[in-house]
């Protein structure tokens, strides 16, 4: 039966350059790897065909006698050695960049500090707990301690966390010999998988405590003080080491996280450290001026002058009494925008006086409103007589 195309089996073309030749052999590799198809010989021999065609196209020599001559160039057997590519002594070199890849599964290595990684007889590190905690503007803004009740895993006091009924021990795993992995062969490789019998915690626990059937850990309610700083803003999370889920077998448990979320104000919008207050003021107050007290989160009221001819939407800054700066001694500010209030429901007395003090209005009383006017009739005009 001839041979196939090398390029073909890659499925890559004549062009592609040496990243090409990689990423398709990478990919393809782990489709066809027979770990991933046991006991499917057609996947067995497309593996091998795919070692084959990039053992020989990687090499850029190899590559080039290949693109003159086809599969005749290894007819007589390829500078790997006897047997043609795929099989030579640089095999292990070109498949070492893709073996966490194929093999990461089956390792059974240490996890990172946050995975629950395997520790020496079989202990595990917890998994980190998270809590969701929604508190006021003003607790955030002078801090608190809560109490929380976190239902977890936590170690089992009948058996210390071992698994095993008290007086009794774990005893070493036949089968991996206490290491936790065991080695088999598949093609060309001794790949190393969890072993099967004590998944993979080197130990195997003959009589089981009662309690924890063996878990070395048990479901418990708990009830934890947490402390909250002031002016934590929206989404802070608070870490409390140690305090997530038992690790199994005695390992460390994991940590929990306090995510913090604070409810709406019915005063007060939030920004950074500094808050924002919108305060109705009456039109007599805006145009003759005078002094209006507004709340703040200590609890007392903060008087604020307003100037005679105050327009709605201005701006008053109160430095200082805003949210405290978290960690810091520092406060932001306080920010009051006044909006002033159109009378409504006029009696015939308040009406017959609104109505003279517009007869005794001129272009100074207000000069916004008589310069905007005066703007609009220009353009009018202009765009009548064009």
């Amino acid at each position: 039966m001839s041979k196939r195309d090398y390029y073909e089996v890659l499925g890559v073309p004549r062009s592609a350059d040496d990243a090409e030749l990689k990423s398709a052999y990478r990919k393809l590799a782990k489709k066809f790897h027979p770990d991933q198809n046991q006991g499917d010989p057609e996947a067995e021999a497309k593996f091998k065909e795919l070692n084959e065609a990039y053992d020989a196209l990687k090499d850029p020599q190899t590559r080039s006698a290949y693109d003159r001559f086809g599969h005749q160039a290894f007819e007589n057997g390829s500078p790997g050695g006897p047997g043609g590519p795929g099989f030579g002594q640089d095999f292990a070199s070109s498949m070492s960049d893709i073996f966490d890849d194929l093999f990461g599964e089956f390792m059974g290595g240490q996890g990172g500090p946050r995975g629950g990684g395997r520790r020496g007889g079989g202990r595990t590190r917890g998994a980190d707990l998270r809590y969701n905690m929604e508190i006021s503007l003003n607790e955030a803004y002078e801090g608190k301690t809560a109490q929380i009740r976190v239902p977890t895993a936590v170690t089992c006091e009948t058996c210390s966390g071992s698994g095993a009924k008290p007086g009794t021990q774990p005893t070493t795993c036949g089968m991996c010999h206490g290491t936790g992995k065991v080695r088999a062969s598949q093609g060309f490789f001794t790949v190393e998988r969890t072993c099967p019998t004590c998944g993979g915690r080197g130990e195997v626990i003959q009589d089981p405590c009662p309690d924890c059937h063996g878990a070395g850990r048990v479901e418990k309610e708990r009830t934890l003080q947490v402390n909250i700083p002031s002016g934590v803003e929206d989404g802070t999370r608070i870490r409390l080491a140690g305090e997530g889920e038992a690790g199994a077998r005695g390992g460390p448990a994991g940590d929990l996280y306090i995510f913090l979320s604070i409810k709406p104000h019915p005063f007060f919008q939030r920004d950074g450290a500094d808050l924002f207050c919108r305060v109705p003021i009456s039109m007599p107050t805006a145009a003759l001026g005078g002094e209006i007290e507004v709340p703040s989160l200590k609890g007392a009221r903060v008087k604020v002058k307003v100037p005679e001819g105050t327009q709605s939407g201005k701006q008053f800054r109160l430095k200082g009494k805003g949210m405290p700066v978290l960690r810091s001694s520092q406060h932001g500010d306080l920010y009051i925008q006044v909006t002033v209030e159109t009378p409504m429901n006029l009696t015939k007395k308040q009406r017959k006086l609104l109505e003279e003090f517009h007869g005794e209005c001129t272009d100074e009383t207000s000069p916004e409103s008589t310069g905007f006017f005066a703007r609009v009739k220009d353009f009018l005009n202009g765009a009548n007589s064009a």
